[in-house]
């Protein structure tokens, strides 16, 4: 068994790749991320360089795979530490670059130590952790992060020295719901009526929405959902990093996992949502609107996937990260997690303490916010 690193992905055949990926979960496939690297999104321009891990067996075949970037910013992770690159800075010390374990600009769970089902799964995930341990000493990193590593995964970082980090995020999950009004039948009367009150508002602008997939949507569409992309990152003073072009590129090889929202008013489209799928769930990434409307957004990023997903039997939807006004809308609070390897030992055991209180906090607010499930009784003791 022997490991590489690969510095770009197109030098590792996309069949290959993603018959140890799998091409149930969007963000980990090839074409996903092989987008990314050819259009611009990564590299130099934002501080995010390939170092992807993998793993060959005796017979030189792919068996394991661990996306991996260098970064010298902490832009696009979602997983906060700005705070520790600042005492790093105080200290006299550098904390980039660092290494992380993640999907650019995508808090989305996933396994981050991809194995082939079919191979010794603890022998190959040890050659990929002891890999990326060996990295940080080869690019002078202070640190390595797993960020929003599935819970098995985060377990493995954890046994091998790994801190963890606890966060939250908001999910919506399907118990059968035979339509979008039986869903709401689960609700208190007063969140269902709510609900029903801004659908009603989106209606009564005149406001018709479509859902069309990727490999359905021409490129004029793109322009116009791209063009809605960049204004909000452009409104928040944010960096559109993602390119018409990345969107285009997947919407040509993986369309069929894409999902966009488009709502018009007459001949107009006033705002869209762009929204990835994946065998059992949705994930909600972007949004964008020409102008104000009532409640659209609710209805573009949240009502429209959910309906989607009953639709479509899908068992779960992440419609991004933060947000506790997500709550009331029949999203509730999901865990989520980080794995993080310090190498400096008085900042490990300094943000160990952290984050051991941390998580103490967290559990007390993913408990708090439970509490004020919009779900009837019965239904939130199911959920």
């Amino acid at each position: 068994m022997r490991t590489a690193v690969v510095n770009q992905i197109k030098n590792i055949p996309a069949g290959e790749w993603n018959r140890v990926s799998g091409t149930e979960h969007p963000f980990l496939r090839h074409e996903f991320l092989s987008a990314l690297e050819a259009n611009g999104c990564v590299g130099d321009a934002y501080g995010w360089w390939p170092q992807h891990i993998v793993v060959y067996d005796a017979s030189d075949t792919l068996v394991g795979i661990a996306p991996l970037y260098l970064k010298n910013n902490s832009y696009g992770e979602f997983v906060f530490d700005w705070a520790w690159a600042d005492a790093y800075h105080q200290a006299g010390m550098p904390y980039y670059p660092k290494l992380v374990s993640a999907i650019p600009y995508t808090p989305v769970t996933g396994s981050r130590l991809l194995v082939h089902p079919a191979s010794d799964q603890a022998q190959v995930h040890r050659a990929l952790i002891d890999r990326a341990l060996s990295l940080i000493t080869e690019l002078q990193a202070s640190s390595l992060h797993w960020l929003f590593s599935s819970e098995s995964d985060t377990a493995l970082l954890c046994e091998a020295g790994f801190m963890r980090r606890t966060g939250c995020h908001f999910h919506w999950h399907n118990h059968g719901y035979a339509s979008f009004e039986d869903f709401l039948s689960c609700l208190s009367s007063r969140k269902r009526k709510k609900i029903r009150r801004e659908r009603r508002h989106v209606q009564e602008a005149g406001i018709e929405m479509r859902i069309v997939h990727g490999h359905e949507a021409s490129a004029g569409q793109w322009q116009i959902m791209h063009a809605f992309y960049r204004s909000t990152f452009e409104k928040k003073s944010g960096m559109p990093t993602l390119s018409l072009g990345f969107f285009l590129e997947i919407s040509r090889t993986m369309g069929e996992q894409v999902v966009l929202v488009f709502a018009s008013q007459g001949d107009e489209v006033v705002a869209g949502a762009i929204m990835l799928r994946g065998k059992d769930a949705l994930y909600g990434r972007h949004w964008g609107c020409r102008e104000e409307f009532n409640s659209l957004h609710f209805e573009a990023c949240y009502y429209q996937g959910i309906d989607y997903c009953i639709r479509n039997n899908l068992q779960l939807f992440e419609p991004g990260a933060q947000g506790e006004h997500k709550i009331s809308r029949g999203f509730l609070p999901a865990y989520t997690w980080s794995a993080h390897w310090i190498v400096d030992e008085r900042f490990r055991q300094a943000i160990r303490r952290y984050l051991q209180q941390e998580h103490e906090l967290m559990g007390d607010y993913h408990d708090e916010l439970m509490e004020t499930s919009p779900f009837r009784k019965t239904e939130a003791d199911d959920a």
